[in-house]
């Protein structure tokens, strides 16, 4: 099942997809007749968000770092966080803000000391993540702080938030990302360092994961500049195609 989390006529309301459409209700809504939010469980928000860098080979060779002994990771807040549809602010000045399209696991479980056999026992789905990173404010690629990557409207989420069991195989997932129609990313899960199972255990074994919290996984190579009036589309195979606009921020 594929379920988003829509405002309808001024109601937060959950929705189904049906053949390109939005089941609300007995309803049929067009995707374009609602304000679209992040897909998560409205009983189990993330209390972790936990995002990965260098998590494929071919990104951190096309930044020119080999590719790490362990997971890199990094805390978000939930403030990073818009849905669908919805634009991204570019800070004025800037001169180097890329996406990164990422698969990412919802835990669906209290996760404690979990082994890797059991790791997909706790994932409720997944969804698509476009993790906007502003490199101007990067000081080290293996300790990026926090002005690259915890700005409002900085990590799109959506559409959907797939039930984990009609992923077949989430490791064995294209992705691919366009701008403006033209495709700049393209890669596989496959191709990730850690794996999902992986992550679940090295998390779980130094800290209590929470139903709701969120893994993003990385991206693979092929980061590209994005400018205001840019359309970014990230999608991931089975998962979703999450659309994204990128604008200049109000004056003040």
């Amino acid at each position: 099942m594929k379920q988003a989390r829509v405002i309808y006529q001024g109601r937060t309301v959950l929705a189904q997809e049906r053949d390109g459409q939005l089941l609300i209700g007995q309803q049929l809504v067009a995707p374009e007749a609602v304000q679209w939010l992040p897909p998560l469980q409205p009983t189990a928000r993330p209390r972790s968000i936990l995002a990965l860098g260098l998590n494929y080979a071919d990104h951190a060779k096309e930044l020119a770092f080999k590719a790490p002994d362990e997971p890199l990771v990094f805390l978000k807040g939930q403030s990073a966080l818009i849905g669908h549809r919805q634009h991204t602010l570019r800070p004025a000045g800037v001169q180097f803000m890329h996406y990164e399209c990422e698969l990412t696991v919802v835990i669906g479980k209290t996760a404690k000391k979990v082994r890797r056999s059991d790791a997909y026992d706790f994932v409720a789905g997944y969804t698509v993540a476009n993790d906007y990173a502003i490199r101007d404010y990067l000081e080290n690629w293996y300790r990026p702080n926090l002005r690259v990557k915890n700005r409002p409207t900085c990590t799109p989420l959506g559409p959907w938030l797939v039930d984990a069991s009609d992923i077949a195989n989430p490791m064995a997932l294209a992705l691919q990302t366009t701008v403006n129609g033209k495709r700049t990313q393209s890669g596989n899960t496959r191709d990730m360092i850690f794996d999902v199972p992986f992550l679940i255990e090295y998390f779980s074994s130094f800290m209590t994961l929470q139903p709701g919290d969120l893994i993003l996984t990385g991206t693979p190579d092929g980061v590209v500049d994005c400018q205001c009036g840019d359309e970014v589309i990230t999608s991931i195979e089975g998962v979703g195609s999450l659309v994204n606009w990128i604008a200049a921020p109000p004056p003040t």
